[in-house]
This record gives C-alpha cells, structure tokens and sequence, in this order.
C-alpha cells in the first residue's frame, strides 16, 4: 500500500515485513517502524570517523537516519516519515550503504542486541485521548498519527492506542510491546519467566508473546516475524 500524495510528490512504497526480511539486510533488524542496527565502537575516534563516512553518503536523504551514541556503541534507525513510520526502497538502500562503511571501518554489527519500547494504551476513546497524550509527550498535537503518537525527535517512545470497548471493571489499561531481534526472543522469554514472570498468551508467536509479572502486570515481547 502506497502512502498519499501530496501536490506533485509521489507516493512512496511501504515495504512488508516479508519484503524487509526478504532483502537480507545482516547489521539491521525490524522492529516496530524503523530499521535499527547496532555497531561497537571501541573509542570516540572511531565513532566520529564513522559517522563522517556515512554522512558523505547519506546527504540528501538524512532525515531518514537517526544516530545515538552512547558508551561503547552505537545505535542507528532508519526510516520514512510520511503519515506515519514506514520503511521504503530508500532506506533498505541506506542501510546497505551504511552496514558496507561499517564493514569498510572495521566495525562489528551487534543485531540481536537491538531493542525498540513501545507503549501501547486499551482505550475507546482515542480521539479524546490521543491528543491530550501526543501534546504532554511532544509538545504538539500534531504528533499523533493514525493510532499512535510519535515524537519526531524519539525523545520518548511511542503511544498507539488499542481499540477497546468501556469498561465499568479496572483492568490494566497500559501496557509495554517490547520489540526484540526474532532471534533472541524465546530467550529473553525464558528469562524472563525464571525471573519470576509467567507465558499468559502464546497464541500469537512469533508476532507477539503476553507474559506477565508476579503481579499480574502484562507485557508483550514482539518480533517482526509472522506479520
């Protein structure tokens, strides 16, 4: 499905998980929106030499690019921000480039440790509450699109509200969604569950998995893989 249009710009194709998956990107791993990949960085020289490199090829399409680093490691995510956070031709081409100057650097990739929050909201009444949460977050109304509220700048992370019906009895309204890389997922479960949590939910595995913690407060640990 293509996004709208607007005026003479064309619309740009949203890639599936499948088709992501199907391009063999090996540094990155889908999570919810965005690509994100994981380079270490054994010193700061290093890294700003990095991040020089890949600046000379990303010009024009940067604001798909965004870069955190922290110690020892680098985190990047790319994406397309139009009416919403979809990933297109053009960042599987970037993320090729970038994961060619990392190999080029002498950089080691670390997929499986990528992670991306999300917090999702039970709600029937996401046209009352969506703005009041994308402007307490963000600073603007303007940030909530479609069922979810971005911050452009990924100060926090994203809001999507699940349709829900009223309800007279309290029940847990928010929730995490955890994204991890599919392969250490069943591992982070497991750990998890001997840390004292419990499996409520495995219906919808490998997409998502409902744990729950020794209070009942519900969790769920999601790949890209089976959407």
């Amino acid at each position: 499905m293509a996004a709208r249009a607007s005026g003479n710009i064309r619309p740009v194709e949203r890639l599936n998980n499948q088709q992501i998956l199907d391009a063999g990107l090996g540094d990155w791993r889908k999570l919810s929106q965005p690509l994100h990949a994981r380079y270490l960085i054994p010193n700061l020289a290093e890294a700003v030499d990095f991040v020089a490199a890949v600046a000379k090829v990303v010009e024009g399409d940067s604001p798909h690019l965004e870069m955190r680093l922290a110690h020892g490691v680098l985190d990047l995510s790319l994406c397309t921000r139009e009416d919403g956070l979809w990933v297109t031709r053009t960042d599987i081409d970037l993320a090729r480039k970038i994961g060619a100057i990392a190999q080029a650097n002498g950089l080691k990739a670390d997929p499986s440790a990528v992670t991306q929050l999300e917090v999702g909201l039970d709600t029937a009444h996401e046209d009352k509450v969506g703005p009041f949460w994308s402007v307490l977050l963000t600073g603007s109304s303007d940030n909530k699109i479609s069922d979810s509220v971005f911050d452009p700048s990924s100060r926090v992370p994203a809001i999507w509200f699940q349709n829900t019906r009223d309800h007279d009895i309290p029940r847990q309204r928010w929730h995490f969604d955890l994204w991890l890389a599919p392969e250490v997922a069943d591992e982070r479960i497991a750990a998890a569950v001997s840390a004292g949590g419990s499996v409520i939910d495995t219906s919808g595995a490998p997409s998502f998995t409902v744990l729950a913690d020794p209070d009942g407060n519900r969790v769920c640990v999601c790949t890209a893989m089976g959407r």
